[in-house]
């Protein structure tokens, strides 16, 4: 592993440092202050605005407040004042799917000025803080010195630590997975449920492209597909997979490997879930949500034929929410296939049942609304 950088700051005098840790690869900020519970909530979110961080030395309690009173001032939206000719409500899709996107990326880097010390075995040194040694340790691995960290990344492993610990029930399976953190939770079941009731053209061997948690796969075999290939590149997810394989029991069916996209061979099945946004991630666990560029969705139908064997089927699982939202276009789409060399067999959509399809205050509710998740069946032409 590359060694840590390094973060400064000035306390009592004297000059201090210690190991940063950030699991998005920000760089440690460069000024740092510290506070504590006579920091008042107007200037902790002043100070993270303005780009200088705060290092708690607090009741930890008192400091989860305070990052809460710091996201409230970042939900409050500033007047606009209104330019002749110029109305809000003709916004495109694109320019407030680009709004939103910037609006989470600020309200990001500002709660994550707040910022908590570690002891070198995982230990917060703070008043009523709780024992997080377990999350930290799923995430970081062992410390080996002190080090400082956002407290907003460690609420989120926290939460990640209890989604690996209990699972997420998958209905199709009539058991749980275990997402690791920085791992797609499957949450959204749509694209399970097309999995799971899809006429199967085969039960000999299936690739299952970008497993994941190895959701998808563990479907298939309880489907009774005989072998199944699960490939990806995360080494999280790698883990994952096979752990989830192994407490499901199919493990006698599914081979786990590390591969870019495809592994070597042939299939008569291949089953993929691209991410369906072409966006720029910002944090590890969005890259199962943004594939900038499309990369992956157009290496995965760039390499199918070459894999697929003769009268093959390729499941393509997609939402075309980037296409309410005009960063992609339908035409767009159909043209990477027939340039690959592919045809479509078939098509079965579903509507998402996710709450924010249905939240008319969420920013982007006109294209989740009008949102549909297809497994797009396809064969080499």
């Amino acid at each position: 592993m590359s060694e840590l950088p390094q973060i400064h700051w000035t306390e009592d005098g004297a000059e201090r440092s210690a190991q940063w840790r950030s699991e998005a690869g920000l760089p440690p900020p460069r000024r740092v202050v510290v506070a504590d519970d006579t920091t008042s909530a107007d200037t902790a979110y002043r100070l993270a605005c303005e780009g200088t961080a705060l290092l708690w030395r607090g009741d930890f309690q008192n400091a989860r407040q305070m990052l809460q009173a710091m996201a409230r001032r970042t939900e409050r939206k500033p007047k606009k004042k209104s330019r002749p000719g110029h109305k809000h409500a003709s916004e495109s899709p694109t320019e407030a799917f680009h709004q939103h996107r910037l609006a989470q990326s600020q309200r990001a880097r500002t709660l994550g000025m707040l910022l908590l010390p570690f002891d070198a075995d995982h230990t917060v040194p703070l008043r009523r803080a709780p024992d997080v040694a377990q999350a930290c340790e799923q995430v970081y691995g062992n410390a080996g010195e002190p080090y400082v960290a956002s407290m907003r990344e460690l609420l989120g492993m926290i939460g990640a630590y209890e989604w690996r610990r209990k699972g997420v029930e998958i209905p199709a399976l009539g058991a749980r997975i275990h997402p690791w953190y920085g791992v797609f939770s499957p949450v959204r079941g749509e694209y399970v449920d097309l999995v799971a009731n899809a006429p199967l053209p085969t039960k000999a061997l299936a690739f299952d492209i970008g497993a994941g948690t190895g959701v998808l796969s563990a479907v298939l075999a309880r489907r009774g597909v005989k072998r199944v290939v699960a490939t990806d590149q995360d080494p999280r997810a790698l883990a994952c997979a096979r752990e989830n394989i192994e407490q499901l029991g199919v493990s006698g069916q599914v081979e786990v490997l590390e591969a870019d996209l495809f592994p070597a061979g042939r299939a008569p099945l291949i089953v993929c879930n691209p991410p369906w946004v072409p966006a720029r991630p910002s944090s590890p666990v969005e890259r199962a949500v943004y594939d900038p560029d499309s990369v992956m969705l157009r290496g995965f139908l760039d390499g199918l034929a070459a894999h697929l064997e003769p009268g093959g089927e390729g499941w393509l699982l997609l939402s075309d929410l980037a296409e309410h939202l005009g960063l992609r276009s339908r035409e767009q789409l159909l043209g990477w296939i027939e340039a690959a060399g592919l045809q479509v067999l078939g098509r079965t959509d579903i509507r998402p049942r996710h709450p924010r399809a249905t939240d008319a205050a969420d920013a982007l509710h006109a294209a989740r609304s009008a949102e549909v998740t297809s497994l797009w069946r396809l064969g080499a032409r």
